[in-house]
């Protein structure tokens, strides 16, 4: 919690630092551009052993980018996707998940390489980035009725690993909106100068072991059918294998939190070539 906490105050040291640093000599227009990005995002966590090679989904993003100096630039951000990850294979499991994820996040970005139209610059570099990020979520898993019928339950309100239960005070709630450390590598080239092209590739550190609702151990049945509102529901989407496993079975591994990775190619645009016609409009005025 302390480091959550601790998270929450860079974020807000990030976005208060933003303001001065853009606030460098030149016009802030023809230094900004917006971004329009288009990719994947997939899961690392309890239910693909932190594999990279996970279920990929469609993602995009939206924001805006503004140069410091030929090396430096700061970009505020947003992105939607999705993860998931199934255990269909593993019958002492057999755990599913999907959530949609929706990510603000304010990053610095360094260029290896003097970027830029100038004589002495280059077109195309290298770069890699970090910041700070908010994001929501939300696990399901697929429920099958006796009927027969599917569909898919939100896993938070069934508590199924026991949080907030008298046998499990020690395992709160988890909240669904939480603070990621986002990083990673990019290439990007200037086409003229109001156009530029980047392929990057983030990941997202959590502070959450639940974004697929899997960290600890089985509770059992009973306890579940006592204790949440929905009881046996909570028991029966927490305990999916074909023979029931035993109270304090491991379930998860809480010694490792949930990761995500978000990869797009990005189409950057200069606000100057976007808005400078505003301004134009304005003096003539």
């Amino acid at each position: 919690m302390e480091r959550v906490k601790g998270g929450w105050w860079l974020l807000w040291a990030l976005l208060l630092a933003a303001g001065p640093l853009t606030a460098q000599k030149g016009d802030l227009l023809s230094r900004s551009e917006v971004v329009l990005q288009g990719g994947g995002m997939n899961y690392l966590g309890d239910l693909n052993d932190q594999s990279i090679a996970g279920e990929v989904h469609a993602a995009f993003g939206a924001g805006v980018r503004c140069r410091i100096d030929k090396r430096w630039s700061v970009r505020l951000a947003g992105a939607y996707g999705s993860v998931s990850a199934s255990e269909d294979w593993l019958p002492a499991r057999n755990l599913n998940f999907r959530s949609k994820v929706y990510e603000g996040a304010v990053m610095a970005e360094f260029d290896f390489r003097p970027y830029g139209l100038g004589a002495t610059d280059h077109r195309w570099t290298p770069y890699i980035f970090g910041g700070v990020a908010v994001f929501h979520f939300g696990p399901e898993a697929e429920y099958v009725d006796p009927q027969g019928q599917r569909q898919w339950v939100p896993l938070q309100p069934l508590h199924t690993e026991g949080q907030g239960t008298t046998a499990h005070q020690d395992r709160r709630p988890y909240p669904l909106t939480q603070l990621a450390m986002p990083f990673g590598v990019g290439v990007r080239c200037r086409l003229n100068k109001s156009v530029s092209l980047a392929a990057e590739y983030g990941f997202r550190k959590t502070w959450t072991d639940y974004l697929d609702d899997v960290s600890t151990t089985y509770v059992g049945a009973e306890l579940l059918q006592a204790e949440v509102a929905d009881g046996a529901l909570a028991a029966t989407m927490a305990d999916r294998s074909a023979t029931p496993n035993a109270i304090g079975i491991k379930r998860g591994d809480d010694s490792l939190d949930d990761w995500y990775s978000y990869f797009c190619v990005s189409v950057g645009i200069n606000m100057n070539t976007l808005f400078g016609w505003m301004r134009s409009k304005r003096c003539r005025n």
